[in-house]
């Protein structure tokens, strides 16, 4: 048998690629601008958050460093070997702020993993980025989670709301960890941890009794009220915190962009005068033929 070989001739598409890869390059052009107009409104809108954040933080600060300096002048002890811990997390709903959220969380599971077995660990979540996080890993040892934290800035009577459901759950701890970041400057912050007492452990205290005319109900009702201030305090210096570092972050997510812009520019540019270069020798090269 015989077969006869075929020549098949493909037409040129090197035009149409080229004409693709531009289309693609500007898609992409359209889409990175785009994205920084998002990033650079967001560090508007968070720039303008930061600085009322940062007004409100130091009259703030008051109500944390005298309730622990209170505690630190009656000299509370802490025993590890207690079974029942308490653990708070201060974080928001909202990220695109870094790794503020991501610090408390890897704090908190530090810790829990510290901790001597036989442990009642319970973890109260502030906001659904601490829940999320943690409710895969330590979904039982979730006492509660509280929510539309991080929309407004956070004020007393939140405190209050969160304070009151954490004494009446139920749940009597003999010590707390209250996790948190402490506002440093606008490009830096300190995730670290305050203890959080309970009354047993403030009347236990042969401290306490240096003060004159306390008794148990105004050790009472000065421990809820400290705990308050510390709650208060801790999402004061996290929600400034948050603000700063979404604040940095959509700053250099729009540098990114702006460099990313100016590369695709540069390569549509290029391609595009590939492109007008080889029509242009097309051109001539047919009409060269035809003479």
């Amino acid at each position: 048998m015989f077969c006869r070989a075929v020549q098949v001739y493909t037409p040129g598409c090197i035009h149409s690629r080229s004409m693709a890869t531009l289309k693609e390059i500007s898609m992409r052009l359209k889409s990175v601008t785009s994205i920084q107009k998002i990033t650079k409104s967001m560090k508007m809108v968070s720039a303008a958050k930061y600085a009322r954040a940062e007004r409100e933080l130091k009259p703030a600060r008051a109500y944390g460093q005298g309730a622990n300096a209170f505690f630190e002048k009656t000299d509370i002890a802490r025993d590890e070997k207690q079974p029942n811990h308490l653990v708070v997390a201060v974080t928001s709903d909202r990220g695109l702020c870094g790794a503020v959220h991501s610090n408390i969380v890897k704090a908190i599971r530090a810790s829990i993993a510290g901790k001597p077995e036989g442990t009642n660990t319970k973890i109260v979540a502030i906001g659904d980025k601490a829940r999320n996080l943690l409710h895969k890993k330590y979904g039982k040892e979730m006492l509660m989670h509280f929510v539309d934290i991080g929309k407004k800035s956070p004020t007393f009577s939140d405190a209050v709301i969160v304070s009151e459901a954490i004494l009446e759950s139920g749940f009597d701890f003999d010590f707390g960890d209250l996790h948190l970041n402490i506002f440093k400057s606008v490009v830096s912050y300190r995730t670290t941890t305050l203890p959080l007492y309970s009354l047993p452990s403030i009347t236990n205290s042969p401290s306490i009794h240096a003060f004159d005319s306390i008794d148990e109900e105004i050790v009472r009702c000065y421990n809820e009220f400290a705990f308050t201030n510390l709650i208060y305090f801790g999402m004061k210096e996290s929600a400034t915190s948050e603000q700063s570092a979404r604040m940095t972050s959509m700053d250099s997510a729009s540098k990114n962009a702006g460099e990313m812009i100016d590369k695709l520019r540069l390569t549509y540019n290029r391609t595009r005068q590939a492109v007008i270069t080889r029509e242009l020798i097309e051109i001539i090269s047919g009409a060269a033929a035809l003479e």
